[in-house]
């Protein structure tokens, strides 16, 4: 067993991990960096990345299929399952070689391969090779996926976002357990795909949308397309010659049974603090939730930091980014930390349509402090020339100041408007200023606007708070 000092240990080499390294770099201080698996984020090798394309490929069949409104009649349409998987997996390894190739130029003798447990405060042990003394600690190690018990006697047939990638071909049916963000991504694909696709439920909720009237709408046109089994509790899952035989109590406690292929299980992710030993240090994984500040990153008064999906705190890449920076910084600033400030929460689900939640959700607010603005894409004048007029958005504003504060979207290309609509939240406009921006016509963005002027109306706005935007136009 050898042993290794350092200024600052990282336990983990993903999107987190390698943004506190940089950190550390700057601060000019020595690093071990600990990875206990291959190199290259989650982003890259299994999540945002190789989603995303498999969405693209979805996108262009269904675009296809529904030429015709367009006057375009596309005949025989084939989907090569292998070559949709090749494109998928070739561009993702692209990405992740990036990311591998960045971490691997560092020096050999920095980067200690294992997994590490808490000794101390200020000590780790690597697997039965290695003993680290640090000045203090980042923890970046990300998170696993949550099986539910139901499925613990086939758990090693299942499907995680992971497997999915790795297919050589679809399955005719599929079983998607669970309706966040992941499952409504990668179910709505394999649908449109040519897989006969099912997702159950305990609840009625879709993504983390939490504004009733875009739920609702949601739910409303999604139901359309795709089968949905809500208030559903899975009681037995068993694996056969041919296939796996689910079954299930609907919300009036009727049983129901079906064979499926496959089973997607997409039921939320969770921290992998339970692996670190933090009971050496006199910690449970709740202590550690409950004491981590989103602006320090640090835990307690403790020389340990966690950032990531770790933290448990808004699992998406650009706040793993943004919390290994702020973990990094006061890890090399120990004892002595900075308060960061947090960009504007902004979270996407690139479903079709997309939804997305900007700044603070419905559910963080108090009805009585704001005022609601709405748009419909029902009939909004570019979706309908996209033939994407389905949806509705709604901007929340604060009545005191006019301040716009959030708003949560289910539209098309709704990862654009939620960026715009982020950045207006973090400047902190009023809602004059927001409609003194320019919109052109046709765009999507008119629908925004639209929003903004029923929020303003609703506010009765006059005097400073007063928009000098009196532009029209047809189709909004």
């Amino acid at each position: 067993m050898k042993t290794l000092t350092t200024d600052v240990a990282i336990i983990g080499s993903g999107t987190a991990g390698l943004n506190a390294l940089r950190e550390v770099e700057k601060a000019g201080l020595s690093w071990l960096l600990i990875e206990s698996g291959e190199y290259g984020t989650m982003c890259a090798r299994t999540g945002c990345m190789p989603s995303k394309l498999l969405i693209a490929a979805a996108e262009v069949s269904h675009t296809i299929d529904h030429a015709d409104v367009f006057g375009i009649h596309a005949k025989d349409k084939t989907i090569n399952a292998q070559s949709v998987f090749e494109r998928v997996r070739s561009e993702r390894d692209r990405f992740a070689g990036f990311v591998v190739k960045s971490t691997q130029a560092r020096p050999e003798e920095f980067r200690i391969k294992g997994h590490a447990k808490f000794i101390d405060n200020n000590t780790l042990q690597v697997d039965d090779h290695t003993i680290i003394n640090a000045q203090s600690i980042v923890i970046a190690t990300g998170s696993e996926p949550f099986i539910p018990p139901a499925f613990n006697k086939i758990k090693d047939d299942l499907l995680i976002n992971d497997d999915v990638f790795e297919l050589q071909e679809f399955p005719r049916t599929l079983a998607v357990i669970g309706t966040g963000i992941i499952g409504l991504e990668l179910g709505q694909s394999l649908h449109r795909l040519g897989v006969e696709t099912t997702f159950f439920s305990r609840s009625d909720q879709l993504s983390a949308l939490t504004d009733p009237v875009v739920h609702s709408k949601a739910r409303e046109v999604l139901s359309k397309e795709l089968n949905f089994v809500f208030n559903s509790n899975i009681t037995h899952a068993d694996k056969s010659s041919s296939g796996i035989h689910l079954k299930w109590r609907d919300a009036n406690d009727t049983e129901h049974s079906q064979l499926f292929d496959k089973i997607l299980i997409s039921t939320g992710r969770k921290s992998t603090l339970q692996h670190l030993n933090l009971e050496a240090v006199g910690l449970t994984n709740e202590q550690v939730r409950q004491e981590w500040n989103e602006q320090t990153a640090q835990v307690g008064d403790l020389p340990i930091f966690v950032a990531g999906d770790a933290a448990g705190h808004r699992q998406i890449l650009h706040e793993a980014s943004d919390e290994g920076r702020i973990a990094g910084k006061n890890a090399a600033l120990y004892p002595n930390t900075i308060a960061q400030v947090r960009r504007t929460p902004l979270a996407i689900t690139f479903t079709d349509p997309q939804m997305a939640l900007v700044g603070k959700t419905y559910s963080e607010l108090q009805p009585k402090n704001i005022e609601v603005g709405e748009a419909s894409y029902d009939d909004q004048g570019r979706a309908r020339v996209m033939n994407q007029h389905r949806g509705i958005i709604r901007i929340y504003a604060n009545k005191t100041d006019c301040t716009l504060v959030g708003a949560e979207l289910f539209s098309p290309r709704a990862e654009n408007l939620a960026h715009l609509l982020a950045w207006a939240v973090q400047q902190k406009m009023t809602i004059q200023q927001a409609l003194e921006m320019p919109v052109y016509h046709p765009v999507l963005e008119e629908g925004v606007r639209t929003a903004l002027r029923d929020v303003m109306n609703k506010l009765k706005l006059t005097g400073n708070c007063r928009s000098i935007d009196l532009a029209d136009a047809p189709g909004e």
